[in-house]
C-alpha cells in the first residue's frame, strides 16, 4: 500500500512524535472522516508499506529524524509559497523552510523533494507580475535541489471564500490564471524544473505544464525499483491523476492557520481538536470509545510480483 501522510494535516511538521510511535507500534487507527465512529486499522507493517508520500509545509523536524524512516520508502511534497504572516501567519520564516528543504534534498535526493506552489492566489496586489518575481526567486533557491514543482490555482470550498474575503479582491479570470501559468513555465524550463499541475481542471499542457501526480506510481516505482499494480484513486476529484493511498491524517488538527486552507473548518474545531492529541494514542484525535467500530483493514503490497519473460 502507499500511505499518505498526509493531506488533511501537516503530521512532519505538528505530529511527528506521535507518527514515529505508530512506526514503532506497526500499526494506526483513523477514523472515517464521513462517518467519525468507523475506525480502521492500518498495518504500518514495512513489509506492506511499498511507501509514504509526506506533506508538509515545515520539515525542520522530521529531518533530524530521518533514521526512523530507514525501513520504508518514501518522498516528501513541501509547499514552499512565502505569501508571508497576512497568509500564512504561523509558518516559520521563509529562509528557514527554504534551508530545511536543502538540508532535506541533500540528505534523500533531489527526485524525492518536491517543491510545491500551491495554491496560488490572484489578487490586485498578488498578481502576474507579483507571482512571475516571487516565482522566480524561489526558483532561484530550490532549483538544484528538486526535479519537480506542482502548481494548484486556489480552490474555492466554502469556508476558504470566507476566510479569505477579508484579505482583499480576488481575480478569478481564466486568462489571468493563463498568464502566470505561463510565466511559471519559462521560469521553470530556464531553472531545469519539471512543472506540473495538482487536480486542475485547466489544461495547460500547451505552455508545457503537464497534469501530474501528488501520489505517483511512476516515481514510486523509480524510488524502490519494481513496477507496481495500482489504480487511479476513485475517492479523489476527477481532475486528480493520484493513485490510490491510504491517509492517516484528520482535518481539523492543522495550527498553522494558514487562511485558504480546506482542511480546517473553523479555528475552534482545531483548539478542541489539539486538547485531545495524545502522542500516545493509536488515533492522531482522542482515543476509542465505547461506540467506536474498529474495522482491519486488509494490507497488501502493491508490487507486481508477476514473472515477466521480456
Amino acid at each position: 500500500m502507499i500511505l499518505s501522510v498526509s493531506r488533511r494535516t501537516d503530521i512532519p511538521a505538528l505530529y511527528l512524535d506521535w507518527f514515529l510511535r505508530r512506526l514503532e507500534d506497526e500499526y494506526v487507527l483513523v477514523r472515517n472522516p464521513m462517518n467519525t465512529r468507523q475506525v480502521s486499522r492500518i498495518s504500518l507493517d514495512p513489509a506492506v508499506v511499498d511507501c509514504i508520500v509526506f506533506w508538509t509545509k515545515n520539515p525542520e523536524r522530521i529531518l533530524k529524524k530521518l533514521e526512523h524512516l530507514s525501513a520504508y520508502n518514501y518522498y516528501f511534497q513541501i509547499t514552499i509559497t512565502g505569501y508571508g504572516r497576512t497568509l500564512e501567519p504561523y509558518i516559520p520564516p521563509l529562509e528557514r523552510i527554504i534551508d530545511a528543504f536543502k538540508k532535506l534534498s541533500q540528505s534523500i535526493g533531489r527526485e524525492r523533494t518536491i517543491w510545491r506552489y500551491d495554491p496560488i492566489i490572484l489578487t490586485d496586489t498578488m498578481d502576474a507580475e507579483f507571482h512571475k518575481r516571487h516565482f522566480a526567486r524561489l526558483a532561484d533557491e530550490l532549483a538544484g535541489y528538486t526535479e519537480r514543482c506542482v502548481i494548484s490555482f486556489l480552490d474555492f470550498y466554502r469556508k476558504t471564500e470566507r476566510n479569505m474575503h477579508s484579505f482583499g479582491p480576488l481575480i478569478l479570470e481564466d486568462e489571468a490564471f493563463l498568464e502566470v501559468a505561463a510565466q511559471i513555465a519559462e521560469i521553470s524550463r530556464s531553472h531545469g524544473l519539471n512543472v506540473e499541475t495538482c487536480a486542475e481542471d485547466m489544461d495547460l499542457t500547451r505552455l508545457g505544464i503537464q497534469p501530474g501526480k501528488c501520489i505517483d506510481d511512476q516515481l514510486i516505482e523509480r524510488i524502490i525499483g519494481h513496477p507496481l499494480v495500482v489504480g487511479k484513486d476513485p475517492n479523489q476529484r476527477p481532475a486528480c491523476g493520484c493513485v490510490s493511498s491510504i491517509d492517516i491524517g484528520a482535518y481539523n488538527t492543522c495550527t498553522h492557520g494558514c487562511l485558504y486552507c480546506y482542511a480546517n473548518y473553523s479555528k475552534k474545531t482545531v483548539e478542541r481538536n489539539i486538547k485531545n492529541h495524545d502522542p500516545n494514542s493509536p488515533l492522531l484525535i482522542g482515543h476509542i470509545q465505547p461506540t467506536d467500530t474498529i474495522t482491519e483493514r486488509e494490507m497488501v503490497s502493491l508490487l507486481d510480483r508477476q514473472m515477466k519473460l521480456f
